[in-house]
């Protein structure tokens, strides 16, 4: 009886430390679990987050678009200007002549028209408007009576003085500005006329007015 007794000890005394072993490892992939559990909705959460922001960013501009679309009705349906991804646009002929950077009457009296559908939908946001000027790829001739040394600065002049004309017409200074782009990011082939004159544009682009940093904190 005592030998069986103790043969009954010792199987008890070696299955003792395999359960604690297995209660361990147990323990540890439970616990492993739980923190790739963890880890996944984490990025499950930020995920959401980024989704919602995005969509919130895509409704915010969808709203912008059809309210300027609304401002803008009526110069749009005269066909004068255009409209696209709220940028918009105008014909280079139509507001100057060839090579030069002043305002031909008829493009005066264009830009006349939009200050003040401009002004209703700013009073409504915190932006600016950005005169962004473009030229085709055509360098310009050199020499005569020619007053731009190329399309850069061309292009620049041209964004200025609709901005100036802008400024004119009723629009605060402080809510437009002028951009230059010369030949980058035509809209159309540089390869025939028919693409070049739609290169040869001005882009009026609402934008978020700069953030005003904070006044210093007084010692």
């Amino acid at each position: 009886m005592s030998t069986f007794d103790d043969t009954l000890d010792d199987a008890t005394e070696q299955t003792a430390p395999v359960w604690a072993v297995f209660g361990d490892l147990m323990a540890g992939l439970l616990g492993a679990f739980v923190l790739i559990l963890v880890g996944v909705l984490v990025v499950q959460i930020d995920l959401v987050n980024s989704l919602q922001q995005e969509v919130e960013k895509r409704q915010q501009a969808e709203q912008r678009r059809m309210a300027l679309e609304k401002a803008l009705a009526g110069p749009l349906a005269s066909g004068r200007v255009t409209m696209n991804d709220g940028r918009i646009g105008i014909s280079g002929s139509v507001l100057f002549a060839t090579g030069s950077a002043e305002l031909r009457p008829e493009g005066r009296q264009l830009l006349t028209t939009l200050v003040q559908p401009l002004l209703g939908y700013q009073r409504e946001r915190d932006e600016m408007l950005m005169g962004r000027g473009f030229t085709d790829n055509i360098p310009l001739r050199s020499g005569g009576s020619q007053r731009f040394a190329d399309n850069l600065e061309l292009s620049a002049q041209r964004a200025l003085t609709v901005a100036r004309a802008l400024a004119e017409e009723g629009m605060p200074s402080s809510q437009v500005f002028a951009a230059a782009f010369g030949a980058e990011q035509p809209v159309a082939d540089n390869t025939d006329e028919k693409g070049r004159a739609q290169n040869r544009r001005v882009e009026m682009a609402p934008v978020a007015r700069p953030a005003q940093p904070k006044p210093a904190a007084t010692p």
